[in-house]
């Protein structure tokens, strides 16, 4: 093929590309938006709106009020045109949810299963994820990816775990999930697929410390709006950060973690409750005990929010699976005790909050295939 031929191929893919991300973008548009924004031909346009179209990744929904003349298709993309599914691996259970091409978890779902590493357990798994596929009656090309969050470490080519202490799952392989599934698999440490679905969720954050407030504490470092692994994948493990030498044993061997303080875990020790049957009691204000023993964990949490911003300059993140649990007064509180040791001030817009609670890892790891996804087109 000539050259001359290659060039006016790779100018109609970029775009058609540069049609598909502008309504990606605006979420619902016109042909005469896309013209004038764009500054393309009228004919281009409509070509390109033709082409994506037929091939089923956009469609007209609808019209805009007229201003005069004929009405203007309302123009978006179809969300479920691919999916992409994210998988939590805990302890003692599952995640399993399903993301469209904008990040949405239309499905979630929590299946109690003990980890073991073994044939029986990754059949289960296997064997769930495509339970979900067939009864939804989802073809295979519309399947984007199975992408596997777990508490553990990961190579730094996401093929295996290299230190899974809480669930003993050293040496996990993603063979042994893509070897039962007939999908592209992606393996990542649940921290970082969690720290993904808060840079998704603020597209103008550049830099941040995330708090994975999950069954173990987890962290995760964003630094340039990127995932910063370090040349060991640990950066951001914020859970063995030494907060009281003489404190209690952590999973990890030292005394006196963040995560024997401030993990669901350890809230729950100290209670002597479940996280459901703790914070309504809690709201109440009628036990002084419950009190003491929340405004203890806040107190660790401020300690460790502090410190980390003398090394990172930048917002926090309270993430995972008790996020949702927290008030206005407990963001309060947190700010009142950070500025009571801190020698620099820190804005209450530098608390942020996440949405997800305990399907954060797996919704942030289902977005790794969707984000592909929209790079490819």
């Amino acid at each position: 093929m000539s050259e001359k031929g290659l060039t006016t191929i790779s100018l109609k893919k970029i775009n058609r590309a540069k049609v598909y991300q502008y309504i990606y973008q605006k979420k619902v548009t016109s042909k005469q938006q896309i013209v004038q924004s764009l500054q393309m031909g009228l004919s281009t346009v409509s070509q390109n709106l033709n082409l994506l179209e037929e091939a089923g990744l956009i469609e007209r929904n609808g019209y805009f009020d007229s201003t005069g003349g004929r009405k203007a298709h309302a123009i978006r993309i179809v969300p479920d045109y691919r999916i992409s599914i994210g998988i939590g691996i805990l302890k003692n259970m599952f995640h399993i949810t399903a993301v469209d091409l904008y990040g949405n978890a239309f499905y979630t779902d929590a299946i109690a299963l003990d980890y073991s590493n073994t044939s029986a357990y990754y059949e289960q798994v296997a064997g769930k994820i495509k339970e979900f596929i067939s009864e939804n009656h989802y073809n295979e090309e519309k399947i984007l990816g199975i992408s596997i969050a777990t508490q553990g470490i990961t190579s730094p080519d996401h093929t295996a775990v290299t230190y899974g202490s809480i669930m003993d799952n050293t040496g996990m392989d993603l063979k042994d999930f893509s070897q039962r599934l007939p999908y592209p698999c992606h393996l990542e440490h649940d921290s970082k697929s969690a720290a993904f679905l808060e840079l998704w969720n603020h597209p103008d954050l550049d830099s941040a410390v995330v708090f994975l407030l999950n069954r173990n504490l987890g962290g995760a470092i964003i630094t340039n709006r990127r995932i910063h692994q370090g040349s060991s994948m640990h950066s951001g493990a914020i859970e063995h950060i030494c907060v009281n030498p003489d404190g209690p044993l952590c999973y990890c061997g030292n005394r006196g973690c963040l995560e024997t303080y401030c993990s669901a875990n350890a809230l729950e020790r100290s209670s002597g409750l479940s996280v459901k049957e703790f914070f309504p009691l809690l709201r109440e204000k009628k036990s002084s005990q419950l009190i003491q023993i929340w405004e203890d964990y806040l107190n660790y949490l401020a300690f460790a929010v502090k410190n980390l911003n003398m090394v990172i300059d930048a917002p926090v993140i309270i993430s995972g699976y008790l996020a949702p649990y927290f008030t206005k007064e407990d963001i309060d509180y947190l700010l009142k005790r950070i500025h009571s040791s801190s020698p620099f001030g820190f804005e209450k817009n530098q608390i942020l909050v996440g949405v997800h609670g305990q399907y954060t890892p797996a919704i942030g790891a289902a977005l790794f295939y969707v984000e592909q996804f929209l790079q490819s087109i």
